[in-house]
C-alpha cells in the first residue's frame, strides 16, 4: 500500500467516525437509536379504573385532563371531576370538547405529587388514583453517555487523521527540498 493511499484512507475513517459520510438517506436508517424528541415533554399522569381513564397534562400551573370511557376509548363529556393534589383538593371545569382544565395556586415543586380524582358522569361514580412525576430534566448527554463517548471518539480519531495529513504535508514539503538539495550538490 503507498503512503498516498494509506492516508486517503485514513481521511475516509476520519469522514466514517464523525458521522459525516455516514448519514442514510431518509426511510434508510435501520440504526438502533431512538429519534431525539422534537421538544420539551410536559409532565403528565394517568390514573385507570374499569370505568375510565384520566390523563392529566401539566403546563406550568395550568392541568389539561383527558377523560375517556376505558372500554372503548370514547371521550366522556359533561363530567364533574373532583381532585387532591398532594393533599389539596381542587375541582376541574370543562374546557373545550370532552377536556377539564385546573389552574393551579401555583406550580407544584419537583418531586411524585400523589393524585387522586373523583369522578361523576351521569349516574356513574368512580375514584381513580395515579401519580404526577416532575423531576428536572436530565440533559441529554448524561441520558445516554454512550453517545457522548462516540462524539469524543469522533473528534479524537478526526484530530488524528487532521495531525496526519500535516504530518504527510508537512514531509513532502521537506522531501521535495532535499531532492533538489542534493540535486545540486
Amino acid at each position: 500500500m503507498t503512503s498516498t493511499s494509506l492516508w486517503a484512507a485514513l481521511a475516509v475513517a476520519a469522514l466514517l467516525a464523525t458521522g459525516e459520510a455516514a448519514h442514510a438517506g431518509e426511510g434508510h436508517d435501520h440504526g438502533s437509536e431512538a429519534p431525539a424528541p422534537a421538544g420539551v415533554a410536559l409532565p403528565r399522569f394517568a390514573a385507570v379504573s374499569e370505568t375510565f381513564e384520566l390523563v392529566g397534562v401539566l403546563n406550568g400551573r395550568q392541568l389539561t385532563l383527558y377523560l375517556d370511557r376505558t372500554a372503548d376509548n370514547r371521550p366522556v363529556r359533561d363530567a364533574e371531576i373532583a381532585l387532591e393534589i398532594g393533599g389539596q383538593p381542587v375541582k376541574a371545569e370543562a374546557h373545550g370538547d370532552a377536556e377539564y382544565e385546573v389552574v393551579l395556586a401555583e406550580a407544584p415543586a419537583p418531586g411524585v405529587l400523589p393524585i387522586t380524582a373523583t369522578v361523576t358522569a351521569g349516574d356513574e361514580l368512580d375514584l381513580l388514583a395515579g401519580e404526577l412525576d416532575l423531576h428536572a430534566p436530565v440533559h441529554a448527554e448524561a441520558a445516554n453517555p454512550a453517545h457522548a463517548t462516540k462524539a469524543y471518539a469522533a473528534w479524537f480519531v478526526g484530530a488524528i487523521a487532521v495531525l496526519a495529513l500535516l504530518g504527510w504535508g508537512a514531509r513532502r514539503v521537506l522531501g521535495g527540498r532535499r531532492v533538489r538539495t542534493g540535486a545540486a550538490a
